[in-house]
């Protein structure tokens, strides 16, 4: 008994274990449905223009009938707006705040507002509670709600199916191009850029009148984005193509400003839509802070009722435009719009180009309009059908009045009516509810009329429906008036990227005289000669020897040859400033040379001239000169390998400025000594010189030394090893020390 207590509780304990689930499963069955919600019920505009907290906000206003009334507050138009959106009063006065034209972030507000709604354009402009803001629809709403009352579109029920909310709203354009939507969902991001209204028209008539409108005509009538905020569109055409057709890319946006010479201030005036006053100002001061904008001595927000304004107060002397290249460089001043059309199609998300949106808009707005004529159809054929039964008792009054009231029933009205004059039973109703003042001869007449009105309008409402080309027309005609009641000059203005002058990062260096001294071993000090003159004597390592000393400036470059073939380029401002009791900058640890390279020739300010050459001699007795105009690069390369030839041990590297003679010396002290221009110019860097044997040399003798000073040492150098051409043969030296040319004077005693 107590075996089987035990085993019974044991397969009740297992039992109650939670059982565990892949993760595979996990995603699949729980996330991708939270995450397709995400993406079709929240983050992602559908073809209208809209997301559905937006949707659901003013079909609400609509439906309190905020188009033609007076505005209400908005508290009121929160708390409606929950039978439809029930994520709470937060989220439902932020989504109305943003299409409000106080708060400025569309090119065309659905709201009319009243209070303190906030600016785009800043981020700590808190807008108002909703019990003392007061908002109601935008007269332009009547281009969403157009045939909303016909059935241009599906009617679907609310979360709790109290009532119903339209799936989507029958735009008469293309809101979805024209008014500005970003949204991020689950894996997916959607940031669409708004376009003028006129332009986005005039593309939508285009492509109507002709499908195969390619995107070069698009690019042509609509030449850029516009946005709510204005300020700039760097044109570049290509960017923007390749936007226009994939639906993805950057827009790059500029500030506008103007000078104000009598307060010596710049006055930022527009900005762009995707940062914020705050954003700016912060990375104006931290670049004050960190001494890179000391033309600037103070930056303030200056926004008022009159609208947004930054100023930026100067120091005496500053060029405004210059400073500004500055800014755009390093702050949000010039800023990118990341476009990516990612549009809800049939409740599938897709990212598209601009025709491709226009496409599917045509599509949308085709059918919206069918269902409004349809709707239109079907209204009038009714009415036609009840009038055509009232025609016939017209012709016999006195008949229809004699079977009513010899009727002794109610009931019995209808169906005598329907045996007298061959009408159906809605036909009947329609007659027994005339009141007997209408029976008249006036009434009668205007009732004939409203007939032969009535299939003119069917027959052309069916001849639109029939044919694509008019209905296609009357897209069109709506779009012309749209264009015509509501349309806008361009807020955002187009510069062409090749009028932009780019800014440099050089600008921001400080640019000062200093004195050079570079060592054997290769370390450089830069010191100022303030600093020089209060103490002269330079600190170096024992056994080490300063091989060039000179004056420089802060901007000045610097190259290295090393004997590893390597080239590396820097400027004098990569190095600090340091005293002359330091050891300075250890050259190959601050350029991250290779292990064990050293630095063979260095120079400041090369010239890159095709004429100006640089030597290279080499241990095996080779000689070449390479135009210094192979060694210039783009950009800021910092490194070239190859720079020479590693095929035999570099000796000595010369600048060459003169056609002084240069002495060579071998491992048997024999020496000669030539011309540069004896030695061949190569216009290929890694050649050693296939005919550029400067020096014949024996089996195992190897170049030493080459000299440039070699007067002092070798003063019978000119006389003894000078040659005519190369390759020469090099002259023992001499190991007889030259004769004192000091006069000494004999003195005799008297």
């Amino acid at each position: 008994m107590a075996k089987t207590a035990k085993k019974q509780e044991k397969k009740k304990y297992v039992e109650s274990e939670p059982m565990l689930q892949p993760i595979t499963e996990t995603i699949e069955t729980n996330y991708m449905p939270y995450a397709v919600s995400v993406m079709v019920s929240r983050a992602i505009p559908e073809i209208d223009g809209f997301k559905p907290a937006h949707r659901k906000l003013l079909y609400t206003m609509y439906k309190m009938g905020l188009l033609h009334g007076r505005r209400t507050k908005s508290a009121n138009i929160v708390g409606a707006t929950m039978k439809l959106n029930p994520h709470g009063d937060a989220s439902i006065y932020e989504t109305m705040v943003r299409l409000t034209s106080a708060n400025e972030s569309l090119l065309h507000p659905f709201v009319d507002s009243k209070g303190s709604f906030g600016k785009q354009y800043s981020r700590d402009m808190a807008f108002a509670a909703s019990r003392y803001t007061e908002a109601k629809l935008d007269t332009f709403c009547q281009e969403i709600f157009s045939g909303i009352d016909k059935d241009a579109v599906d009617m679907v029920d609310n979360y709790d199916s109290t009532t119903k909310e339209p799936r989507l709203l029958p735009t008469t354009f293309p809101n979805i191009l024209v008014s500005s939507n970003l949204g991020i969902a689950v894996g997916l991001a959607s940031s669409i850029c708004s376009f003028n209204l006129q332009e986005i028209c005039d593309a939508t008539i285009a492509l109507l009148r002709s499908p195969r409108t390619d995107i070069e005509k698009i690019l042509d009538i609509v030449k850029a984005p516009d946005f709510p905020g204005g300020a700039s569109v760097v044109y570049d055409r290509e960017q923007i193509k390749k936007v226009y057709e994939t639906g993805k890319g950057p827009i790059k946006l500029r500030a506008k400003y103007v000078y104000d010479s009598e307060e010596n201030c710049i006055e930022i005036l527009e900005i762009p839509y995707s940062t914020s006053i705050e954003a700016i100002i912060k990375d104006i001061n931290d670049l004050f802070k960190a001494g890179k904008l000391k033309e600037v001595t103070g930056v303030r927000d200056e926004i008022d009722l009159n609208g947004f304004k930054l100023t930026i107060d100067l120091k005496r002397g500053t060029d405004p435009d210059q400073l500004m290249q500055k800014l755009y460089k390093f702050t949000p001043l010039e800023d990118n719009f990341p476009c990516n059309f990612n549009v809800l199609i049939d409740g599938s998300p897709k990212q598209l180009g601009v025709k491709d949106i226009l496409t599917e808009w045509i599509k949308f707005r085709t059918n919206c309009l069918r269902r409004e004529y349809i709707f239109d159809l079907d209204k009038k054929s009714h009415k036609l059908h009840l009038l055509l039964g009232l025609g016939k008792i017209l012709l016999d009054i006195d008949k229809a009045v004699k079977i009513v009231r010899e009727t002794e029933k109610d009931e019995d009205v209808v169906p005598n009516l329907i045996k007298g004059f061959e009408v159906d039973k809605e036909q009947a109703e329609y007659i027994a509810d005339i009141k007997l003042r209408h029976l008249n001869r006036e009434y009668i007449m205007n009732r004939l009329e409203d007939i032969d009105n009535l299939q003119k309008e069917i027959a052309e409402i069916k001849a639109i429906l029939d044919d694509e080309l008019k209905m296609k027309a009357v897209i069109i005609k709506q779009l012309n008036d749209i264009k015509k009641k509501y349309g806008k000059p361009r807020k955002t203005q187009i510069i062409d990227s090749d009028d932009i002058k780019e800014f440099s990062k050089e600008s921001l260096i400080e640019d000062y005289s200093a004195h050079l001294f570079f060592t054997k071993d290769g370390y450089l000090k830069k010191i100022t000669q303030q600093s020089l003159r209060g103490n002269s004597e330079q600190k170096i390592k024992e056994d080490d020897e300063i091989i060039f000393e000179g004056e420089i400036r802060n901007k000045d470059e610097i190259i290295f040859f090393t004997d590893k073939a390597q080239l590396y380029f820097a400027k004098m401002s990569d190095f600090a400033l340091c005293k002359a009791s330091e050891m300075g900058d250890y050259v190959p640890k601050h350029l991250n040379f290779d292990n064990n390279e050293r630095v063979v020739f260095m120079k400041v300010n090369p010239s890159y001239d095709e004429n100006q050459n640089v030597i290279f001699f080499f241990e095996n007795g080779k000689a070449v000169r390479v135009p210094m105009s192979q060694y210039q690069t783009q950009g800021s390369r910092k490194k070239l390998k190859k720079a020479f030839s590693d095929a035999s041990k570099i000796v000595k590297i010369i600048y060459e400025t003169s056609d002084d003679y240069i002495m060579m010396i071998n491992s048997e002290s024999k020496a000669i000594l030539i011309k540069p221009s004896f030695i061949p110019v190569k216009t290929t860097r890694t050649s050693i010189g296939t005919v550029a044997f400067a020096m014949n040399l024996k089996k195992n003798q190897k170049i030493k030394k080459v000299l440039t000073d070699y007067e002092k040492k070798y003063p019978e150098a000119k006389e003894t090893y000078r040659k005519i051409k190369i390759p020469a043969t090099g002259v023992l030296i001499s190991k007889k020390k030259p004769k004192d040319p000091q006069l000494k004077i004999k003195f005799e005693e008297n």
